[in-house]
């Protein structure tokens, strides 16, 4: 079915998706082009961030800070094709303080952009309590600050985490330069009977392809962030295709 279209975009004819990231991201938005269905379209705004070194805690609150001051800049470059809804192609900064937090981050910008705001934090949420998961393993790229609001606010959504593995990249383009091989061992190690799920955040680690294979793999769950975010997005839309080739989320209505 198709759902009757929102704009008169010749090319975003159903859906135009406004998309923010990082500027040292470069894995989202191929990610996200990747989704992407017949009628869709996304187009995409930076966040200047400098790449700046990430060696310890105190180097990534200053990342996190940059991304707080410069979010609302890039957002109102986007709004300006007026777009039908946006996507946060950044995580870090949509998981801190914890859920309430978090939400009300997203309440705000919503409300400054008139539109719905898609999330990597909330969509993993909704994935996963999509396939029921309660107790769930996590891998990230980032610092230990980070990985500790990552659990707070997976903790405040009722989810267990059981296991962390933390990356520890030394900067945001180095995010985007772990390869497969590597990943694969990381969530190898997070595997185990007592885990329901895996969950991977950082849009700037690529591990969309990964996903579906080691979920095929373990027979489990094994959420990309970005996968997540996109279908939370298609789905907040109405849009509920299901398209074989990008895993058992988008199989879902």
């Amino acid at each position: 079915m198709i759902e009757r279209a929102r704009s008169r975009d010749a090319r975003g004819w159903r859906c135009k998706f406004a998309v923010v990231a990082p500027s040292t991201n470069t894995i989202v938005q191929p990610d996200f082009d990747d989704l992407r269905i017949p009628g869709v379209t996304n187009h995409s705004g930076r966040i200047h961030v400098p790449n700046l070194p990430l060696r310890n805690d105190e180097e990534f609150l200053a990342l996190v800070d940059i991304l707080g001051r410069e979010l609302y800049a890039a957002v109102d470059r986007c709004m300006t094709c007026k777009p039908d809804y946006l996507i946060m192609g950044l995580s870090a900064l949509m998981f801190w303080d914890g859920r309430a937090a978090s939400e009300r981050r997203m309440r705000d910008l919503a409300e400054h952009c008139g539109v719905g705001v898609s999330a990597g934090s909330f969509a993993c949420e909704a994935a996963l309590n999509l396939f029921g998961a309660k107790r769930i393993a996590v891998i990230s790229p980032y610092q230990p600050v980070s990985d500790r609001n990552v659990t707070r606010f997976f903790e405040d959504c009722g989810f267990s985490v059981a296991t962390f593995r933390g990356l520890r990249c030394a900067s945001p383009v180095a995010i985007a330069e772990v390869q497969e091989d590597e990943l694969r061992r990381h969530i190898l190690a997070l595997d185990g009977d007592d885990i329901d799920a895996i969950v991977q955040v950082g849009t700037n680690l690529s591990m969309v392809r990964l996903a579906i294979e080691m979920q095929e793999r373990l027979g489990k769950p094994v959420i990309a962030i970005n996968s997540a975010t996109y279908w939370h997005a298609l789905r907040a839309m109405g849009i509920t295709d299901r398209f074989a080739g990008h895993g058992p989320l988008f199989e879902h209505h």
